[in-house]
């Protein structure tokens, strides 16, 4: 590239005033491979260059000459150096390419058009997505940059097209597990049932922008597969929202179980690592259908259709793959693969953090008595047991004032240990705690674990545990599996505390019933002794690192065989339920998950996903902030829009109007503003945008003068014949 003083071509230009004319010369080599590219179909590109460029450009072979004001030739020097870039990196190159670099050279930019136009998003069978202004640009990068990045601008602007090209990149890079693209359907509100057809035909209209965008960039044949999975999800605002439960479905505190409606933010909730999380959000959604969704030991719990779960598939954990998040109406119909349940769910992964409250007996003595002791009241209270280890635990963990007596080869009687002044009437300590727990007079099958060593800490809780299992409980084992724990009690209410036990502590408890109408008799000295009461008979599995037993031989049977294994709990039904009021909220825990009813783990944030709310413009501020709100952690937010073109019917304020306001200064929040010059669709597209903004400017001026405005003003001026 060589620039020489002098006339060019025998062309002249003026000059200022008073100065004598200055001319400037300058040759650009173009590759030969560029030349074609660089000039276009019919010369189109040099046409419209020699338009924009105040140079004289001509063209000779592969050499192009331009001259000149010095200014000019070198301003035209820039743009033919970022034209003949692209071209030799083999990018298509159009008017519209030429008109672009135009403009962005004459912003006096620092950046490289090249740069800015090579700048690849994500490509489908050799078609390539990238910005195509420089504030496009700034916009992709930002989204790179900032957890939420806003994108306000006028239509046409590439907003959301950019946006859903960012979310495949992001996908296809592993960085989100998850796509979701929402859009507030406003005029289908509250009119959504007067639409002809299904759900889906009344709402595919609102979405269809982000259908198609989604369609130029992934295989269309994979695309309902993604969605099927979970992977990428369609919705209007208002359905994406309610991921809800009912409003009485419990919810695990540190206090105990609270229904989810009474929680207010600020309240601490259980979360799956077992510690306390504070509730950031609650936020009421109405009546909904809702469904009851079982796993197979029993438990289950109350939601919404679009209520999320964290599950994973068999193939999911053979291949390492994390955990997917699917809405219970995805799961609907898909349970089983092979007969087998197909998903499985989190468990808590360590015991639940409950404050430790004091207890009137050792948490251990006590599991021993209500599993073999007798606390009729009638009597003074014994215990049974073959075992002399159990005796001994038993004496070691009582009272002092309370001694074991034996009576015959496997009862003992725990009697008061009399000091010099005791009255004859002095009640036995573990009467007296029998009668505070509202245990004395229990029998068999009226036992139950009272509910201050059911709301204790772990230690408390496995302590009790352990003593009930040494008694009544014992280690299966199976040829080539880890062991699991038989528990058997004829209480149905003493049952249900040994599986909530189980279930605190990270376990897994499943049991059935063994009627005593039609069982064998028993033997007892030589006679038969039928059996008066059911028999509830447990299968538990504990998690490494919950020890079961103290008792020796069982603890170390327990360990011989590999000890618990990992227990696990699969989705075995998921069933209509009814129609009730319904609210969800949102913790702090990094995972999102939280403890329901039966130790369920579910969760109503989005994690690990990139979520693109479209139309932004037609959500109120309280939408917008419960949108926001719902970030998780390991996410991305993009949010676009048009505040020019607000639908909110009533006056309604636009969200994002005044979010901008709001979180100005957030840190890890962006705004990028786009602008007519922006517009890559139709070039006419641009000027209609620019015309209807000083038309705005005027009606602005005239609301500042004080004269009325609007359709008002307009039929009034009619009828004076202005």
């Amino acid at each position: 590239m060589t620039a020489a003083a002098g006339p060019a071509n025998g062309t002249r230009k003026s000059s200022s005033a008073g100065q004598a004319p200055t001319y400037a010369q300058s040759k650009i080599a173009v590759p030969d491979e560029a030349v074609l590219a660089l000039l276009g179909s019919r010369d189109e590109n040099l046409l419209l260059a020699e338009d924009l460029l105040d140079a004289d450009v001509h063209v000779r072979g592969n050499e192009i000459t331009l001259s000149g004001e010095p200014a000019e030739v070198g301003f035209a020097e820039r743009v033919f150096s970022e034209l003949i870039q692209l071209a030799s990196r083999g990018q298509q190159v159009g008017p519209d390419t030429v008109r672009r670099t135009v403009s962005m050279l004459s912003a006096n930019t620092t950046e490289s058009p090249a740069e800015v136009f090579s700048l690849d998003i994500v490509s489908r069978k050799g078609r390539t997505i990238r910005p195509k202004t420089l504030n496009q640009k700034h916009y992709v990068d930002a989204i790179d940059a900032n957890t939420i990045v806003f994108g306000i601008g006028p239509a046409g602007t590439g907003k959301t097209y950019l946006a859903v090209a960012k979310a495949v990149q992001a996908l296809q890079a592993k960085q989100v597990s998850r796509i979701i693209l929402t859009r507030p359907a406003v005029e289908a509100g509250e009119r959504l049932g007067f639409l002809p057809g299904t759900l889906n035909d009344k709402i595919d209209p609102y979405l269809r922008p982000l259908y198609d965008a989604l369609h130029d960039m992934v295989d269309p044949e994979s695309i309902p597969r993604l969605m099927q999975a979970g992977t990428i999800e369609v919705a209007p605002l208002a359905y994406m929202r309610g991921r809800a439960q009912p409003v009485f479905t419990p919810v695990l505190t540190p206090d105990g179980y609270r229904p989810i409606g009474s929680l207010r933010v600020g309240d601490l909730v259980v979360g799956s690592n077992g510690e306390p999380t504070p509730v950031l959000g609650v936020y009421p959604q109405g009546e909904k259908d809702v469904y009851r969704l079982t796993a197979q030991d029993g438990a289950s719990t109350l939601a919404c259709g679009e209520h999320l779960w964290t599950v994973r598939t068999a193939s999911d954990r053979r291949r390492g793959k994390p955990w997917r998040v699917l809405q219970t109406q995805e799961m609907i119909g898909n349970l089983r693969a092979a007969h087998a349940r197909r998903y499985e769910l989190p468990m808590i992964s360590a015991p639940v953090c409950l404050p430790e409250r004091e207890v009137p007996m050792d948490a251990y003595a006590l599991g021993l008595l209500i599993g073999d002791g007798c606390l009729t009241g009638s009597t003074t209270p014994s215990y049974s047991t073959a075992d002399p280890a159990l005796a001994s635990a038993l004496q070691a963990a009582l009272d002092p004032r309370v001694v074991l007596t034996r009576k015959n080869q496997v009862d003992y009687t725990l009697r008061r240990v009399r000091a010099p002044g005791d009255l004859m009437t002095t009640v036995n300590p573990v009467t007296a705690v029998m009668r505070e727990l509202g245990l004395n007079g229990t029998r068999s099958h009226t036992k139950f674990v009272p509910a201050v060593y059911l709301q204790n800490s772990a230690d408390v809780r496995l302590a009790l545990l352990q003593g009930l299992l040494d008694s009544d409980g014992g280690p299966v084992t199976q040829t080539g599996r880890t062991c699991r724990v038989q528990y058997t009690t004829t209480s149905e209410r003493l049952r249900d505390d040994v599986v909530g036990l189980v279930r605190s502590l990270g376990g897994v408890a499943y049991w059935r019933c063994r009627p005593a109408a039609g069982r064998k008799p028993g033997m007892a000295k030589g006679r038969e002794v039928g059996y008066r009461h059911d028999a509830y008979v447990l299968e538990i599995r504990l998690p490494e690192g919950v020890e079961p037993f103290r008792l020796e031989r069982k603890r170390e049977k327990y360990h011989a065989a590999g000890g618990g294994g990992r227990p696990m709990r699969f989705i075995d039904s998921i069933e209509p339920a009814g129609r009730t009021e319904t609210v969800c909220i949102q913790v702090a825990a990094q995972d999102s998950l939280y403890v329901t009813e039966d130790y369920l783990l579910t969760h109503n944030t989005l994690n690990d996903a990139f979520i693109i709310l479209d139309e932004a413009q037609n959500t109120t501020p309280e939408q917008m902030k419960m949108f926001l709100t719902r970030l998780g952690f390991g996410s991305k937010i993009v949010v676009t829009g048009d505040i020019t073109q607000v639908d909110l019917p009533g006056g309604q304020r636009s969200g994002l109007r005044v979010v901008r306001d709001i979180l100005d200064g957030v840190e890890d929040v962006n705004f990028s503003v786009l602008s007519s010059s922006d517009v890559v669709r139709h070039r006419l597209v641009g000027d209609i945008v620019d015309a209807y903004e000083k038309w705005q400017v005027v009606q602005d001026n005239t609301d500042q003068h004080g004269r009325q405005t609007g359709p008002g003003a307009r039929r009034g001026e009619q009828r004076r014949g202005r």
